[in-house]
């Protein structure tokens, strides 16, 4: 991966990659999903920083084997996977079921839930 990290100034977190694609770069988030086209290399750190890691904190659907969406919150989310946890609504006494998922995410596979 020739991906090149950005992170936020403040405190060092990762915010994404800038994916080097002829006299530009594409933008990609934690999901590893991209989020521009080429752009150059300005508007791409640009684009990292306005985005932030908010979007993580939303809710999700997860696609089952079955077809059923399942609503999920991100717990983890790394280079190498995306860890999911069924929603479980704040309920301390709800078993804690993870699933994990590829990265990148397969649009079809995660889809964030309009607020």
């Amino acid at each position: 991966m020739e991906w090149i990290e950005h992170r936020r100034g403040l405190d060092g977190e990762l915010l994404g990659w800038m994916r080097p694609d002829g006299d530009g770069f594409v933008v990609i988030d934690l999901l590893g999903r991209e989020r521009t086209g080429v752009v150059d290399w300005f508007e791409a750190e640009e684009t990292l920083d306005e985005l932030g890691i908010g979007y993580l904190a939303g809710a999700y659907e997860m696609r089952l084997d079955s077809g059923e969406w399942l609503r999920v919150r991100i717990a983890e989310a790394t280079p190498r996977r995306v860890q999911v946890k069924k929603d479980d609504w704040g309920d301390m006494t709800a078993d804690q079921v993870y699933y994990a998922l590829p990265f990148p995410v397969p649009s079809d596979a995660l889809r964030a839930l309009s607020r």
